[in-house]
């Protein structure tokens, strides 16, 4: 490690948080209608919208209405995004005459890009046409907003008093698209050209190498599809390297842009949630736990990079381990991406996620088997969040001796089972589906590493399915029909099996009336409760999860350093 290395991160975890503030409040002046710069421009636009589609912007939704209309949106983006594929070689603007997709692959990708996993079971500069990923790019533009409506849904859940209505799903869709996801993505992708980033919709380029032979240069709409990769947290990349291809990241300036892009909404969304609440230290804690968490993810990775392999070092090659690395992003700069395509959940990769240390590894798997808390996408991220913390105040009421409070709200058995729920049946999957795959002849044949590195990919495929991260490790055959469909399935549950208790919670706490604060009431805001709120978060990954690292990457750990080398001797 070295100085420069660690003090780059630590100056961007302080950008992080300089830019929550002004996020927040321009999320808070769009969400409560509150005049903005763009309201001239945008505010026709919306009517127009609301007069065509039929929506009354006044009408407000139960928590059951709010859960219908987002899964009847999701539905209708699956249902044309499967058409589309499925007739891919007959659609205009394919260059390359690419072929249409097979109903699997059709099936995998049209989930993933519906639930913002972004998971390619597919190169996509080899695969997709110009048509095909500009409507992966639609999804890209509406999957996030799923995730930003449901907390929306969920603060005004816990800012309300005795109400019924947590708003309306079709207005927070259509402020968060013409206000936040357009205009931003927009100045964005402008950006990435200025940067390097192609923006043409011409044929592939033909060049002649100096062997003589020919090789052909993928180019296309890259600048506007990563702008919405990163900001929207999808990670659905325009080429199969994703952000380590160099027309995605021409250099170091495109990289922070990138980080700085995804990050924006998450960290943004906290102060929107103190500002709701009218108290934004509750925002500040939530961000500080997760910044915690993040940086130090960071640091234990960028230390086990910098480290090296120990094998290498017995034969008197020392230095930082660069497999699957970008020379022009270092050990430091990796790590600080590889953190952060977990922590964020965008799944967009700057290194090979598969070269990694085991420790490197086991820090991207724990950030998904988290619920992908540590900062999190849109909405997703802090819903997660206040799922953990609703878990906190109940254990803190315990050794209190009194019934649990949050913001002024009772939580009672009703809420914690709720939040329970959330956690257990994303862990179910994960583990459940890993077992299958360990055990049955598909998934087995699909696993091209021996021991414990293998167990990793697997584990790896299914948190970054129910996680809707959409990163790959690497070392599985992702395009089998095995991993097509259970990672499909993954991504369903991942998306929606934590949907409906969250909104359930919503729905029940915004009927209650506050109560107001005593003697007995445990803070939550602060130091205290920030380090509850992570030791909650730490203690149940550990709980549920500790058996499989400890088989896969911790496994592979301590057999590297002791000499030992799965499938390939001592």
């Amino acid at each position: 490690m070295t100085v420069a290395g660690v003090l780059g991160i630590l100056v961007f975890v302080a950008v992080l948080i300089a830019m929550a503030k002004p996020v927040g409040l321009y999320l808070f002046a769009v969400y409560d209608q509150r005049r903005t710069f763009l309201d001239p421009v945008m505010r026709p636009v919306e009517r127009g919208i609301y007069r065509l589609a039929g929506v009354r912007e006044e009408k407000e939704m139960s928590w059951l209405e709010y859960f219908l209309a987002l899964l009847a949106f999701n539905l209708v983006g699956f249902v044309v995004l499967y058409g589309f594929l499925r007739i891919q070689a007959a659609l205009p603007f394919n260059p390359a005459h690419m072929k249409d997709l097979g109903p699997h692959l059709s099936f995998n990708t049209a989930v993933s890009f519906m639930t913002n996993t972004n998971w390619q079971a597919y190169g996509g500069e080899s695969t997709m046409s110009y048509f095909s990923q500009t409507m992966l790019m639609v999804q890209q533009f509406l999957s996030p907003i799923s995730g930003m409506a449901m907390i929306l849904a969920f603060i005004r859940g816990l800012s309300r008093r005795n109400a019924h209505t947590l708003g309306n799903f079709w207005v927070d869709l259509t402020r968060t698209l013409l206000w936040v996801s357009l205009p931003i993505s927009f100045i964005g992708a402008m950006v990435l050209v200025a940067l390097g980033n192609p923006q043409n919709w011409g044929p592939y380029v033909t060049a002649h190498t100096l062997q003589g032979g020919t090789q052909s240069i993928a180019q296309g709409p890259v600048a506007m599809m990563n702008a919405i990769m990163q900001f929207g947290d999808n990670g659905g990349g325009f080429f199969n390297m994703n952000a380590g291809h160099p027309y995605e990241t021409p250099n170091v300036a495109s990289l922070m842009l990138q980080l700085i892009l995804g990050f924006s909404i998450p960290v943004g969304l906290t102060y929107y949630f103190g500002k709701v609440v009218k108290d934004t230290r509750q925002g500040w804690t939530i961000l500080g736990a997760m910044l915690a968490m993040f940086l130090t993810g960071t640091l234990v990775m960028y230390h086990a990079e910098a480290v090296g392999n120990p094998l290498l070092a017995h034969l008197g090659i020392h230095g930082a381990n660069m497999e699957g690395k970008e020379v022009r992003f270092g050990p430091a700069l990796s790590s600080l991406f590889e953190t952060s395509t977990t922590a964020v959940s965008w799944g967009s990769t700057a290194a090979a996620n598969d070269s990694l240390m085991p420790i490197g590894g086991l820090i991207t798997l724990f950030n998904m088997m988290s619920g992908e808390v540590i900062i999190g996408a849109w909405g997703v991220g802090l819903l997660g969040m206040l799922a953990f913390a609703i878990l906190a105040v109940f254990l803190a009421g315990l050794m209190v001796g009194r019934t649990p409070e949050y913001l002024g709200k009772k939580i009672q058995a009703f809420e914690v089972q709720m939040a329970t729920l959330a956690m257990i049946v994303p862990t179910f999957v994960i583990l459940g589906l890993s077992a299958w795959a360990v055990t049955s002849k598909g998934g087995l044949a699909g696993i091209y590493n021996p021991g414990p590195h293998g167990l990793s990919e697997v584990l790896y495929a299914f948190a970054s399915g129910v996680g809707n991260n959409g990163s790959a490790f690497g070392g599985l055959d992702a395009a089998s029909p095995f991993y097509i469909w259970t990672v499909g399935l993954a991504m369903l549950f991942g998306r929606f099996a934590m949907y409906i208790p969250a909104l359930a919670i919503a729905g029940s706490l915004v009927q209650k009336q506050a109560v107001p604060e005593s003697g007995g009431t445990f803070p939550t805001h602060g130091m205290l409760f920030g380090g509850l709120l992570i030791a909650t978060v730490v203690i149940v990954g550990a709980l549920v999860f500790f058996p499989a690292l400890a088989l896969g990457p911790l496994a592979e750990h301590f057999a590297l350093w002791s000499g030992h080398v799965f499938g390939g001797g001592a």
